[in-house]
């Protein structure tokens, strides 16, 4: 018997470059008040500004909040697990 994560859906909703709301997040990576790190369904996602706090951690539930200055949304593409051999081999 298989024991996997269902899948959550991810949305990401930014008001006024203040509040940002996301589900879909798997894992909190690191956070400071410049840069917040999350594992998200679909890769990676880099959130960056200035006095950024978490304000909602439920990782159960798949869903965070960010409140602050945000300046960026940078997601990262998931690699897939042969990238690493094909780029040798290429």
């Amino acid at each position: 018997m298989s024991t996997q994560t269902p899948q959550l859906p991810h949305k990401l909703t930014l008001n006024d470059r203040k509040n940002l709301t996301l589900t879909g997040v798997t894992e909190v990576v690191s956070f400071d008040d410049t840069s917040v790190i999350l594992r998200t369904q679909l890769g990676a996602l880099e959130v960056q500004g200035q006095q950024l706090q978490l304000k909602t951690l439920s990782i159960e539930g798949g869903q965070v909040a960010v409140d602050g200055h945000i300046s960026a949304l940078i997601y990262e593409e998931p690699r897939s697990a042969d990238s690493f051999w094909r780029r040798l081999f290429q």
